[in-house]
Formats: C-alpha cells, sequence, structure tokens
C-alpha cells in the first residue's frame, strides 16, 4: 500500500477550480518530484495533502486512511508535514526559536535542533540570528528543519530551489537523501527539470491542473517532458 494516495481530486479556491481528477501514489522512502509550468497547480496539490486547500472530488489518504476533513494541524500529527513556497518563517523570532516553532505537534521521534543544525551545519553560528537577516538558502535550511522538528513521515516541499543561487539549490538538495534514509518520504515540486529527474525516484508533470506525464525518470525522455510541461 503506498503511504500516499491522492486518487482522482478537484481542488481550488473558491469558485475556482485548479486541480481536475489528479492521482498520484507515493510509496514510503521514495522521492517524488511534481513538476509543471506556473499556474500548473503544483502548490494546490501538496495544499490539498496538507490540508490547506479544500478537496471538493476525490480521496486524498495516509496509508489508507481517507484525509478529506481532517484539518491541517491533526494532519502534522499524522505525520504530513509542509514546507511551503516563499518559507514563510516567523521574522520576529531567532533560528531556534523557528525550529521550535515546529516542534508544536510533534510526533514521537528522533528529531531535535542539534539533529537540524547536523543535517545543515551552516545554521550552527546562526541560532540566536533573527530569521529576517537571513539569506534565503539560510531561510530554506530553516524552514525545512522548523518542518523536521515535527518528527514527519511524510514531508512536503514546495519550490525548493525558487530564487536560490545554484550553489545552496545543490547544497539543499544533497541533503535530501540524509532524509529518506532518516525514514521521510519526499514530495518536492519543483520548476527545474534537470533537478528533478537528477533528485527523484519518480516525477509526476502537471498541466493546468491535470497530471500530463509520470513515471521514473529515466523512463522520461527530454521531448515527452517538454511536451507534457509546457503543453505542446
Amino acid at each position: 500500500m503506498p503511504l500516499l494516495e491522492v486518487d482522482g481530486v478537484d481542488a481550488g479556491y473558491g469558485d475556482v477550480q485548479a486541480l481536475f481528477g489528479v492521482s498520484l501514489a507515493v510509496h514510503a522512502g521514495e522521492t517524488v518530484a511534481v513538476i509543471g509550468a506556473n499556474g500548473a497547480g503544483k502548490s494546490t496539490l501538496l495544499g490539498a495533502v496538507a490540508g490547506m486547500v479544500a478537496v471538493t472530488a476525490g480521496t486524498v489518504r495516509l496509508d489508507g486512511t481517507d484525509l478529506v476533513g481532517v484539518p491541517a494541524h491533526e494532519r502534522v500529527r499524522r505525520g504530513i508535514v509542509l514546507v511551503p513556497e516563499g518559507r514563510r518563517l516567523f521574522p520576529s523570532l531567532t533560528v531556534e526559536e523557528n525550529l521550535l516553532a515546529g516542534a508544536y505537534a510533534r510526533r514521537p521521534g528522533p528529531w531535535t535542533v542539534a539533529r537540524v543544525v547536523e543535517l545543515f551545519p551552516l545554521l550552527a553560528p546562526l541560532a540566536g540570528r533573527g530569521a529576517a537577516s537571513l539569506s534565503g538558502g539560510e531561510q530554506q535550511a530553516v524552514a525545512i528543519g522548523r518542518a523536521l522538528m515535527a518528527n514527519p513521515r511524510l514531508a512536503l516541499l514546495d519550490e525548493l530551489s525558487l530564487g536560490l543561487a545554484p550553489i545552496v539549490v545543490r547544497q539543499l538538495y544533497d541533503a535530501l537523501p540524509g532524509l529518506t534514509a532518516a525514514g521521510i518520504t519526499l514530495v518536492v515540486v519543483e520548476q527545474d527539470i534537470s533537478q528533478a529527474l537528477t533528485a527523484a525516484d519518480r516525477v509526476t508533470c502537471l498541466l493546468e491542473g491535470r497530471v500530463a506525464l509520470a513515471g521514473p525518470p529515466g523512463d522520461l525522455d527530454r521531448e515527452r517532458l517538454t511536451a507534457a510541461y509546457f503543453g505542446t
């Protein structure tokens, strides 16, 4: 049984529908990349899984249990965390305080501030710094660390590389195998096709709110991916 099953999901914002019958299965220990152009529905899909966006049809299941109607904070307690686009740290809090905020609904598990700093050594000298003073890459590391503090089973990473320098993106992606080795399953939203193909076990491409292509990176040639991404 997949850890996460998204089955025929419609979702959106008020009268605006953003997802149309989207299905996705993610098995424990996998890294699945969701790619697509701006407006394809990637962030909406993560929001539907995290409980931030209303599902109007279809189901979202964790370990076979239907999550539709389960509030976001309860999904955190069940092991789902979202690292949102734009990081959304608490700017008035320090790095350490931001990390501790992620533990408010923590499950039993190994993740502590010390372990987060071990994963992201660049945070070691920044514990007392205000989050507003950090670089984009430092903020992204804190945002991921804050999510890890809940001891998740499934981490949803939205636009992991957006607006970051290539060297910072590489550092963040280099940390992902450490998360899967620790038993965390990953769904990563990414606009960079090359980065997605390198990091993921499987890729799903969305186009205008629908699944246009899905499969292991080795089965998806560049021509098919480009056509699915741009709708050409």
